[in-house]
């Protein structure tokens, strides 16, 4: 029985000790540098195979609007934006909650298209622990075009 416990305590020094040598926002990092090079096959190396993608947005009535989109759309998107457009998402700040397999990386933002700010908003990654590295498996966003003081 001791021998099975000391064996339990091993492996999950072990499984610790292999998620220490990479952290969550290497993977959000990651995601933004490939999105500014419209890499669309890094960005999918990124990915859990069953991402989803969503946005949170107030009308101008003041109601709430809640918008999926498929990140094979998201991809072609990305793919499609001209040469000329020069579009730049700054991270202003990564906040990292991690618990085991699972980890929420909150990431304020502007972003910028030919150096002009069209929007801002918070982004929140959630990603799982597969395969010895952080995939991001859901991604909602918040968008306001006001108050991006």
């Amino acid at each position: 029985m001791k021998r099975i416990v000391v064996l339990l305590v091993l492996m999950s020094m072990n499984y610790l000790h292999a998620q220490e040598d990479t952290y969550p926002e290497e993977t959000v990092v990651a995601f933004f540098n490939a999105f500014h090079q419209q890499d669309t096959l890094a960005l999918k190396e990124l990915v859990y195979d069953t991402i989803k993608m969503q946005s949170v947005q107030a009308k101008p009535d003041g109601t709430v609007k809640i918008s999926t989109s498929g990140f094979n759309a998201f991809l072609k998107s990305i793919a499609s934006i001209p040469q000329g457009v020069n579009f730049e998402e700054r991270i202003l700040d990564y906040q990292v909650r991690l618990d085991g397999l699972m980890a929420n990386v909150w990431t304020p933002y502007e972003f910028y298209i030919n150096g002009e700010m069209s929007h801002c908003g918070v982004n929140s990654f959630q990603l799982i622990w597969v395969d010895k590295h952080w995939k991001v498996f859901y991604i909602v966003d918040t968008r306001k075009s006001e108050s991006c003081e």
